[in-house]
């Protein structure tokens, strides 16, 4: 697997994420206006969007929240609010939250585009790791990966072009347990798919194609 992936990774020809132009829309414009204020501004709204990201997805009524587009007003302005409530803190670290912050889930809410918040989340986070010299890569496999294998991977991984251009790696590992097996390793908007499923797919259409 470490070998395929060696080989890929080290090669121009990587495959491309499919992604939202939706969401990356908001997510320049989000990026854009915090990194005008100041780079502090731009670390503040990150750190806002990452604990609301994480809020939607640890909470089932923020996730159902955000994924509803028939709510009424009334029920955006009170699910906004549990939203910003997540992002202001508890205790001595609580604090405001931005108006970049606000008028960007003002804006998603009004437009009907709540449902584009992780995307938006993702893009505007991928741009900022851009801006920091970072490159951001997500390994996804269907059990947490042990240490030795995560070592070796960070290793094969510094081989690759992208990771020679940036000033530091960031690997984060996802664990999906649809993968079956193997690993599908996203580059920012790139992305390789060494997964045990995608190689059933292949044959289910290749068996498909034969018959």
């Amino acid at each position: 697997m470490l070998s395929s992936l060696r080989s890929t990774a080290v090669s121009a020809g990587l495959g491309r994420r499919a992604a939202s132009t939706i969401a990356l829309k908001y997510s320049n414009a989000t990026y854009s206006a915090a990194l005008a204020k100041s780079p502090q501004v731009l670390n503040k709204v990150q750190a806002e969007l990452t604990v609301i990201s994480n809020s939607i997805k640890e909470l089932p009524e923020l996730k159902a929240f955000v994924s509803n587009p028939t709510l009424s007003a009334k029920e955006r302005n009170a699910g906004l609010a549990a939203i910003f409530a997540r992002a202001e803190g508890t205790g001595a670290k609580k604090e405001p939250v931005s108006d970049i912050t606000k008028n960007l889930f003002a804006v998603l809410s009004n437009n009907g585009r709540l449902g584009e918040t992780q995307g938006v989340i993702e893009g505007f986070n991928e741009l900022v790791s851009k801006y920091k010299g970072e490159l951001e890569v997500v390994v996804t496999s269907a059990a947490p990966l042990p240490k030795d294998i995560s070592s070796r991977l960070e290793t094969v991984l510094k081989q690759s072009q992208a990771a020679q251009q940036a000033k530091t790696l960031k690997i984060t590992n996802k664990v999906n347990p649809s993968v079956l097996g193997g690993i599908v390793v996203d580059f920012g908007d790139k992305s390789i798919d060494l997964s045990v499923s995608s190689r059933i797919n292949k044959l289910n259409n290749l068996l498909i194609q034969s018959v």
